[in-house]
This record gives structure tokens, sequence and C-alpha cells, in this order.
């Protein structure tokens, strides 16, 4: 087998894996058009169709999805005899693709980039969404959440930021409809409702001798951004529940000031989770280690 030969069959696989053309020429730093012309030659090379294309999609044909099997497994070989390299040199070298929540984002940053400042051979790529990710089918390496409760397949490790909820709202806006004194109050409050991209609204859970209550609140405005329910808030529009790190400008500056603080709940501590496998490429461990706990 030749380079061209190779080089083809690596990109089938990566566009089988993301079931997208447009994907796989981002994880091999390419162009879209390049991808088109390695999978159409191979396929004239091989004499079958491997892909059935339309306008929206992309899908494996059963002898796509046969060579796909057969190769995968080899493809994973060669990716780990490559990473073993790392083994020989001072830092890892190689592409981690991760999801982060898009509200955790600039939290976690600053261990992502201080790792890159260290490792000048390693690339991180981050997407941040809210939206639940499949790691798996879409191809990351890893994910960052709340919980450590995952698939039997999945590895969770506790990360470094903590994140503790609260309730915050103008000095204005307390002075008009002073503060709430329980969780029960907040009924009577003009509340920044937060909503998953599901649609699904987030219920604001509070803490006390043990006893957790969880409200359904209402408002006049949904968003899906903490920092939008921060800015809302300190306009004066009504309360938020955010976490304690995103309003810490705001509280510094006066434009926000907290209540209920005697039912906050705990700090709950973020999770990178990735897919249990026999071989772990020398960069996801360099991010472990940056981030854990």
């Amino acid at each position: 087998m030749n380079n061209a030969e190779f080089s083809e069959l690596a990109v089938f696989a990566s566009v089988a894996k993301h079931r997208s053309f447009s994907r796989a020429a981002t994880e091999r730093g390419t162009s879209g058009s390049a991808v088109s012309h390695s999978i159409r030659s191979l396929e004239q090379r091989v004499g079958v169709q491997l892909f059935n294309r339309t306008t929206r999609s992309v899908s494996l044909t059963d002898a796509g999805a046969a060579l796909y099997a057969r190769l995968e497994p080899a493809m994973a070989d060669v990716r780990a005899a490559l990473d073993e390299l790392n083994l020989y040199r001072t830092s890892p070298v190689g592409t981690v693709r991760i999801t982060i929540p898009n509200s955790m984002a600039p939290f976690v940053m600053e261990y992502v980039v201080d790792l890159l400042k260290r490792n000048s051979g390693l690339k991180i790529e981050v997407v941040a969404t809210d939206a639940l990710v499949d790691i798996v089918q879409e191809g990351y390496d890893a994910g960052i959440r709340f919980g450590e409760r995952l698939s039997p397949d999945m590895i969770a490790v506790r990360i470094k930021p903590t994140f503790r909820f609260i309730v915050v709202g103008a000095p204005d806006y307390f002075e008009q409809f002073g503060k709430p004194a329980t969780p029960d109050d907040l009924q009577k409050h003009n509340c920044i409702r937060y909503a998953f991209p599901s649609g699904a609204l987030f219920s604001w859970e509070f803490q006390r001798h043990g006893k957790t209550i969880s409200v359904d609140i209402d408002g006049a405005l949904t968003v899906d951004s903490q920092e939008a329910m921060a800015q809302s808030a300190a306009y004066g529009l009504g309360l938020a529940y955010i976490w304690e790190a995103r309003a810490a400008s705001y509280l510094k500056n006066g434009s926000l000031t907290r209540c209920l603080e005697e039912w906050y709940p705990p700090a709950e501590s973020a999770y990178l989770y990735f897919r249990r496998r026999e071989h772990q490429s020398a960069g996801l461990r360099a991010l472990i280690d940056a981030m854990k706990a």
C-alpha cells in the first residue's frame, strides 16, 4: 500500500466516524473538496460505493460499513503506535477534542491555556455547547459536565473548578420589591429563567438543614446564558440563580447583591469524562492531569 492509498483510507475512516465530510475536513485540517476527492478516488479504486450522500446527510453503504468495521481497529492501532512515540518526547504531541458546557467554559479555559503554554506540540479543540453530546458518536476525546453517573464504558474524573449557585438581584429591584426570606417567596418575584437547548427549564434548588428544596419559578425573561441572566438582573429586571463565580464582578461593583444566603446549596464538582479504553492518548492524559482536582 502506497502513501496515497493509506491517506484515502484515513480520510474514509474520518468521514465514516463523523458521518460528515465537513467534520472530517476539520479533523484532518484540510478542505471539504479535498475530502470529497479522496473518497471519490477510493470508491473508484475499490469499485464500490462506500457512502450514501444527500444534501443533508452522509451514511455508510453496506460495503462502507463492512470496510469501516474492519478498518477502524487497524487505524486505532496505528494511532496508538504513533502516540506511543510521546514516551520519547519531553511533552505530548497530538490533538485532543473536548466538549464543555457553554456556561462552564470561561471557568475551565485557564487550565486548558496553561496546559498548551507548557506543551508546544499539543493542540486542543474545544466546542462549547449546552446540548447533550455523545462524545463517542461526535468524535470527541472527552467532555465536561456535572455529575459522575455515566454509562459503564465511561470514566469520570473530578476536576478543579467547583461551582455554587446563588440568588442575586439589583439593589434597585430589592428596594422596590423587597428580598425573599425563603425559597417559597420566589413565587412573588420576577425570576429570570434558564432554558437548555432542548427547551427544558432549569429549576432552582436550595438546601437547608440537610433538606433539598426544588422551586419552579416564573418570570418575564427566559435565556440560555448565565451571563445574560447576570446582566438582566443587574439591569433591575428580576432575580437570577447563577454561579457565584459568574456573579463575582457584579457583586464587587455593587450592581448585584445576594439574597437567600442561608439556603444556598453546597458547591458542585465538575467532571471530565472519557471513554474507557485500553489505550489513552498522551494528550488526553496530560489534560486529565492538568485538570484533575
